[in-house]
């Protein structure tokens, strides 16, 4: 589980290159599941990142699901055009 909070910019370039690393080694074929119910912040570095997550995730099997995406991140995935790409979980409290 990759777990985003506060802003999600150029400034975490550094953590996002760990992430990827550790993500590309991973042996199974588990789902990542990206917990961005906490972003308060997204840009463009930010897009770039969940899009590597999803596209290393097409590349090695494993299924990549955004839980709980706050609402300024899907409003910048849908402006990019790619928020019906990534497949979204929201929790039944959340939707009810």
């Amino acid at each position: 589980m990759l777990t985003l909070w506060g802003d999600i910019d150029a400034l975490l370039r550094e953590n996002a290159s760990e992430a990827m690393a550790t993500l590309a080694a991973r042996p199974d074929p588990d789902p990542v599941i990206v917990d961005a119910r906490d972003v308060t912040f997204i840009d463009s570095s930010g897009v770039a990142f969940i899009l590597q997550v999803f596209v290393l995730g097409e590349e090695t099997g494993s299924p990549v699901l955004l839980r709980e995406p706050s609402a300024v991140v899907m409003e910048v995935l849908d402006m990019v055009g790619i928020s019906q790409r990534i497949p979204v979980v929201r929790s039944a409290a959340a939707s009810a």
